[in-house]
């Protein structure tokens, strides 16, 4: 019994499939496939054949084209379900079918019923805006709208929005609204954009008496301008959307900027795939008011996700603020989480002109800039000078090249290996009295002491060491870091002088504050992070916590009583490495540039590294102290 209900249901099936397929191929059927191949292949003149309509040709085709491609609908395709004859006109057939497309807001499907007459012996559809969709009327209008997806915002650690969408003014003109005292030459002038611009855009084709045509975005905060603009015969200002960043130049390195609703650069550029909100859509049927009759298809819009970073924007403006005229970096961190804190890039541009819209001379100006304002210097590389001193000290203590109290012996401040150095002597500032041991070399920053250190470390002890630190790896983060790279050392020569951060020593400042946090935390080498996340670690124990112990308060005799006491707070514990690079063709060059460094952290997780590019003439690396004091005040 089971079996003859399974083979009666098959039948059933297949029988009503056989319907529809025959349907499908009597006359009044066809028609209606004809019909709607020529809509697939967008042949409107050809499906005017198969109608009979009241409208002219040329009206019918404006209509059908206009609603079908203004949805973008493909893959059109009607099923007939029924096919009855008319019961009031036995030449017309009535045919119900299954209307789907694809468009831009999605799949639409409904069902639909159209009469199908013989006139002069062809079928023809009896036509009216009904057969596009059953609900529409002639009068009535297909609409699209555009559901606007706003972008995410990126904020501090304490919910500060350093970029979001907000508002700015769009400056415009209205030609029905000029007259002969609308001064075109001053207009110009006042937005930065040539009057021919203004002119080109006051003649294009769309432009009525009535027309509002923007000429240029200004910030919110340029009131004065804006009353001034308003003073000029026809300007319209009005508000609309903008990426917004607050700090302007104090972030705009960090943030980078959108344009076109992309993030080009910074932040916005490495977190643009979750920032990044997906628009919708919404096809709909208008009647003559413009009244929604009815919703045919809808994509909801999807908004981008907001970033909340371990910024702390106050630090960020502190830092910059205090850098802001000099070509340098700056990295604040927790070095007991990786959080990151501030990563300042001087000089910096507003990424508030890029947004509203440069011209190309202040685009050029800002990419010729020869201090570079759009370079982004933390993620760069530098030649550390003595802020590797600490580095090279833990990779001899850890290698047993020495211990901390061993004295290498005095030197004065000129100093070299044997005389096959010839010419080549390494050179330090200052003598001191007392043991030449790890301490008093720190403190008082020899270069002698730490080419000695080198050269009894070796090159490739010294080389394992410092790849041991992360030299020569690619430190994961979420912009691309260079790598921190040490040369071939392939001279004696070259091991001392790489044994206090020359030579071909390169150092990036996010992996330099990596460094330093395992002197802080016990030999533990956090990774960098720039979101919310348990601590990671780069290495734990990349030295032992009795040799990150002795460094440490080497360090802290650094700020003391050494070459960084101009950083020393009272009442409070610092430790802390100065580091000037010089960059020269040779031993005699004088016309070469410094490289300044300050290191530093507190006992309570704040560490700051930072460098200037030139600090020549302005007393090296002590330049930098009392600029890096003020955040740990």
């Amino acid at each position: 019994m089971k079996k003859f209900i399974i083979v009666l249901l098959i039948l059933f099936v297949i029988g009503a499939v056989a319907v529809i397929i025959y349907m499908n191929r009597t006359e009044p059927s066809v028609c209606l496939k004809d019909y709607f191949d020529k809509l697939n292949n967008k042949d409107y003149e050809g499906m005017y054949e198969y109608v009979e309509t009241s409208l002219s040709k040329e009206d019918f085709i404006t209509r059908v084209k206009n609603i079908y491609e203004g949805i973008e609908a493909t893959n059109i395709s009607a099923t007939v379900i029924t096919n009855t004859e008319d019961e009031e006109d036995s030449s017309i057939t009535n045919i119900t079918y299954n209307n789907s497309m694809d468009t831009l807001a999605g799949n639409i499907n409904f069902m639909n019923t159209v009469k199908v007459k013989k006139v002069e012996g062809c079928y023809k559809i009896i036509w009216n805006s009904s057969v596009i969709f059953s609900e529409l009327k002639d009068e009535y209008k297909v609409r699209v709208t555009d559901l606007k997806s706003t972008r995410g915002a990126i904020y501090d650690k304490n919910g500060i929005a350093i970029a979001k969408d907000g508002e700015v003014y769009s400056v415009g003109l209205v030609p029905g609204k000029m007259d002969d005292t609308t001064d075109i030459t001053k207009l110009a002038n006042l937005l930065g954009i040539t009057e021919d611009t203004i002119n080109n855009s006051l003649n294009a084709s769309y432009v009525k008496e009535d027309t509002f045509v923007p000429l240029r975005k200004i910030s919110k905060d340029e009131q004065d301008l804006k009353n001034e603009l308003l003073n000029i015969k026809g300007i319209l200002i009005t508000d609309t959307d903008s990426r917004v960043y607050p700090y302007k130049e104090a972030t705009s390195i960090l943030t980078g900027y959108v344009q076109d609703g992309e993030g080009k650069t910074g932040l916005e550029y490495a977190y643009n795939d979750r920032l990044k909100g997906i628009d919708g859509e919404e096809i709909y049927i208008a009647d003559e008011n413009e009244n929604k009759v009815k919703t045919l298809a809808k994509r909801d819009l999807k908004n981008g996700e907001d970033i909340k970073t371990t910024i702390d924007v106050n630090v960020q403006k502190k830092l910059y603020n205090e850098f802001k005229d000099d070509e340098g970096t700056s990295v604040a961190m927790n070095y007991n989480t990786g959080e990151v804190i501030a990563l300042v890039s001087t000089p910096s541009y507003d990424a508030n002109d890029i947004v509203l819209g440069v011209t190309d001379e202040e685009w050029n100006n800002l990419v010729n800039d020869e201090k570079k304002p759009m370079y982004n210097r933390y993620l760069s590389t530098y030649v550390p000078g003595s802020s590797l001193k600490p580095v090279v000290g833990a990779i001899g203590l850890n290698s047993n090249s020495f211990l901390a109290d061993d004295d290498f012996g005095t030197s004065g401040t000129r100093w070299q290996n044997d005389s096959s150095w010839k010419d080549l002597y390494v050179t330090t500032l200052t003598t001191y009295s007392g043991p030449a041991n790890l301490r008093n070399a720190l403190i008082y920053s020899d270069n002698i002491y730490f080419a000695k250190a080198a050269l009894k470390i070796g090159k490739n002890n010294l080389q394992k060491g410092l790849d041991n630190f992360g030299f020569n790896d690619k430190i994961s983060f979420v912009q691309d870091i260079t790598k921190s790279t040490y040369g071939q050392m392939d001279s004696d020569a070259a091991i001392a002088n790489s044994g206090y951060g020359q030579d071909q020593m390169l150092v990036n400042p996010i992996h330099m504050a990596m460094i330093y946090s395992s002197f802080a935390n016990g030999g533990n080498m956090v990774m960098p992070c720039l979101e919310y996340t348990e601590t990671k670690y780069y290495k734990q124990n990349v030295i032992s916590n009795d040799i990150a112990n002795t460094i440490k308060e080497d360090l802290v005799q650094v700020v003391e009583i050494g070459t960084g006491k101009e950083a020393k707070i009272e009442g409070k514990k610092m430790a802390g490495k100065t580091g000037t690079a010089e960059i020269k063709e040779n031993q005699q060059d004088e016309s070469g540039t410094e490289i300044g460094w300050f290191n530093a952290f507190d006992e309570n997780g704040l560490l700051v590294v930072s460098m200037v590019e030139n600090v020549k003439g302005k007393g090296g690396s002590h330049y930098l102290l009392p600029k890096v004091k003020t955040v740990f005040e």
